[in-house]
């Protein structure tokens, strides 16, 4: 009789575990759907159009500080070109963000951006961003990603500096890096 419950826990545990594992694959989509709607940690894509019709508060000065990081499974090198820019509220900006894939295997990259302080994530717009999209590097591959932005005139006066930070995460399959290692 106990064997037959041990059995019975013993598969609850393995679907829980799968249920885990599922979800975990899930978080990347499920956050890039809740930012792109909420616009929370700056992942909101802007429309050129409106951009356009935003009038740049040269009297104003706001310091983009620019951090990267990498998480611990991923070979790749991940920088900003530059750490630190001075932009005018409603001026469009480019910044280009480096990656190279160390590996053996094609890894595919997603960065997950953050903007502190998180008041100030309401009033960053980018146009584009390459944290919109996963990033799929051959071996040894290396890429140059823009990032434009603008920061709306409307920011609080209290806000001097915005900074943004990304981590990149492994987001390859792994269906697909089964493949690429064969």
């Amino acid at each position: 009789m106990s064997e037959r419950k041990n059995s019975k826990v013993v598969k609850k545990v393995i679907g829980l575990l799968g249920l885990m594992t599922l979800f975990t694959f899930a978080m990347v989509p499920l956050y890039n759907v809740f930012c792109e709607i909420t616009g929370i940690n700056g992942k909101v894509l802007v429309s050129k159009e409106l951009y356009e019709s935003v009038e740049a508060d040269k009297s104003r000065t706001i310091t983009v500080e620019l951090i990267t990081d990498i998480n611990r499974e991923m070979p790749w090198k991940f920088n900003s070109t530059i750490k630190k820019l001075e932009v005018h509220p409603g001026e469009l900006n480019e910044v280009v963000f480096y990656a190279k894939n160390y590996s053996k295997s094609t890894i595919t990259g997603q960065a997950v951006p953050s903007v502190a302080p998180s008041q100030g994530s309401f009033y960053l717009n980018k146009t584009e961003c390459f944290c919109f999209d996963q990033q799929t590097l051959k071996p040894g591959e290396e890429i140059n990603m823009p990032m434009k932005f603008y920061i709306d005139p409307e920011i609080p006066d209290h806000i001097h500096t915005l900074t943004l930070s990304y981590v990149l995460f492994n987001a390859t399959s792994k269906s697909s890096s089964s493949l690429s290692q064969r």
